[in-house]
């Protein structure tokens, strides 16, 4: 019997005895840690999306990207599955405007944006996920366009062991070991992670490994850590680059990350810390698989770089400051060789009028050594209404530099452009946000991001190569809504564990209109997001995630997604199926998605 038809049986099975619910975590008590001034939830005035090791664990998700489509104003869009290739874009942005960091340190990838979810990280991890949505320039710098994805690796505070074996539809399969050791003082967890499989279709298999290591020690009245992560992929990438007649094309990825960082409390008021941090790529492309003498580049990116941050605390309110020096090497056979400087001073103030009342004001400063100095102000501003809702507001300049690929990349059907500029915004929102309430959290919002010299890659007939040019301007407004409720607060039983429902609405417009645009212009126009979390028993529960997505030059598609798992003090045990109804449908370049698949996943614990 075929697995498919196994899980889905298994998701029909209502017949668990119903036990106690887990209570919606508040969001109120979670710190922003992607911010210099952290704060919480209830405290920003800003729209943020907070998921957490509860939501990470009931996803049906086997990677990052597949986790984060589970949430609207999040735009991902896959050629390749399972976290092999992702593209990722906030409130209709490119991918080449979002920002991802891994604890506060950034990843996006100066080649490309398409490598931004290039990882050295597993989804196991991850403890939690913080997303800024709206202008973030001034606080991350000028990839932060449009928002930006901060992932929290585990830091555990025990001992233990833990082995995962997973299967599935399409010869699926891989191993996952990971263990902590903890004492008093130091604490190290490492992981190793082996993923593959033969592909939903052909020339779209792929092997993907991750090492990942994080270690803290505490000293004195501060703390360092260390992270250091290893991702390599190699996938068959039918149809990923171009046209989806390019069936030979092949892709091999490697990323790492090595970051060191100190803590520490100067006095009561005074908080300081620094970091040292590594990036490297390496992207090798092959045209036909089976003949790489045919068409092949290679390109090898290296970023190392030293930041600086403090906060104040005084009658005042809370100031920030910050400094970035970074040096990027590129060494590429299509691109060229090029080396780029760049350096960042930064300033904030969270200004506190009674506790109704908060105003930050802050300003970036950006020098690149090819594109000469910015300046990036913005402010935020929020109101509570009553201990339960806030209202906030907050407007701030964006910027974004060409990446390499942008300005210098060739092929028969894609040119780059030399004279590009960079890319600037002014984006505004306005929004409300529900607080501290035992059955109910949510934020509804307002927004525009009015674009300028928008970067894309045009082209005025079907025969014409791609082109990058600068648009006269992209303006892209809309509002979104994120719901969570628990019913069992309010309902006898508990079997109904927790519903949200997120909503984005986007429309884009254009003072250029070129024939065709490759990016800028695909933007969804609906995105409906609904889960529903059922808790059967104190150790069985099921997740039921559906997406609706409406994209500009695409057909619509409904998508449903499941988990049912049995967790213990052993160890856990899930089955997944997405895409449960085998619906058709496409993210990107008429890429066909995988129909129906289903994974079984067992994960043993030794503590």
């Amino acid at each position: 019997m075929k697995i498919t038809t196994i899980i889905i049986a298994l998701l029909l099975i209502n017949q668990f005895v119903i036990g106690q619910t887990d209570t919606i975590q508040l969001l109120a008590e979670v710190p922003v840690a992607g911010v210099r001034i952290k704060s919480g939830f209830d405290e920003e005035s800003a729209s943020v999306i907070h998921i957490s090791a509860f939501d990470i664990q009931r996803a049906p998700s086997q990677s990052l990207a597949d986790l984060l489509r589970y949430y609207a104003g999040i735009d991902i869009r896959q050629s390749g599955v399972n976290g092999v290739l992702t593209d990722i874009g906030i409130r209709g942005s490119t991918f080449n405007q979002v920002l991802v960091l891994i604890n506060g340190v950034k990843m996006s990838d100066q080649q490309t944006g398409h490598f931004s979810m290039n990882l050295p990280v597993d989804i196991e991890n991850i403890e939690r996920i913080e997303i800024l949505k709206g202008p973030s320039a001034r606080v991350y710098g000028q990839n932060a366009f449009a928002g930006a994805i901060n992932f929290i690796t585990k830091t555990p505070n025990k001992t233990y062991a833990n082995i995962q074996a997973t299967v599935g539809d399409f010869n699926l399969g891989g191993i996952k070991a990971s263990g902590s050791v903890n004492n008093r003082k130091i604490s190290q967890y490492a992981s190793f992670a082996h993923d593959y499989s033969s592909g939903y279709r052909y020339n779209t298999n792929y092997k993907i490994t991750n090492f990942f290591y994080n270690a803290t020690n505490s000293v004195g009245k501060g703390k360092l850590s260390l992270v250091a992560g290893v991702t390599n992929k190699k996938f068959g990438a039918n149809g990923f680059y171009g046209n989806p007649s390019n069936t030979e094309q092949y892709e091999a990825l490697q990323t790492s990350l090595v970051a060191f960082t100190h803590e520490v409390k100067l006095t009561s008021n005074v908080s300081f810390s620094q970091r040292t941090y590594w990036r490297r790529n390496q992207d090798e492309y092959i045209y036909i698989r089976n003949n790489p003498s045919y068409y092949r580049n290679l390109h090898t990116s290296n970023t190392v770089g030293y930041e600086a941050n403090a906060t104040f605390s005084s009658g005042l309110g809370v100031t920030g400051l910050g400094i970035d020096i970074n040096r990027l090497l590129l060494i590429s056979n299509n691109l060229g060789n090029h080396q780029r400087t760049v350096a960042t001073l930064f300033a904030e103030h969270r200004f506190q009028f009674t506790r109704l009342l908060d105003v930050t004001p802050g300003v970036q400063l950006n020098y690149y050594s090819d594109f000469g100095t910015n300046v990036f102000p913005g402010i935020d501003a929020g109101y509570k209404l009553t201990t339960q809702v806030k209202v906030f507001a907050n407007l701030g300049y964006t910027y974004r530099v060409p990446t390499y690929t942008d300005l210098y990349y060739k092929d028969p059907k894609n040119i780059g452009n030399a004279a590009l500029q960079p890319e600037y915004a002014v984006t505004y929102e306005a929004g409300l946000k529900l607080l501290k309430t035992k059955w109910l959290s949510g934020q509804l919002s307002y927004f525009s991001r009015l674009g300028k010299q928008i970067i894309d890659y045009t082209k005025q007939t079907e025969q014409d190569p791609w082109q990058t040019q600068n648009f006269l301007g992209v303006n892209t407004s809309g509002f979104d809504m994120n719901l969570a409720i628990d019913p069992s607060m309010f309902l006898r039983t508990k079997l109904l564990n927790r519903f949200t429902l997120d909503y984005t609405y986007l429309q884009s417009s254009t003072e250029s209109n070129p024939a065709f645009s490759k990016y800028a212009l695909q933007n969804l126009n609906h995105q409906v997001v609904a889960s529903l979390q059922l808790k059967y028993s104190e150790k069985i529960f099921q997740s039921i995630n559906y997406r609706y997505a409406d994209r500009v030059g695409l057909a619509n598609f409904s998508v449903v997604d499941s988990r049912v798992g049995l967790t213990s003090s052993f160890g856990s045990v899930f089955v997944d199926v997405t895409n449960i109804f085998d619906v058709p449908y496409t993210e990107t370049s008429l890429i066909p998605l995988p129909g129906r698949w289903a994974k079984v996943g067992v994960a043993l614990k030794f503590e």
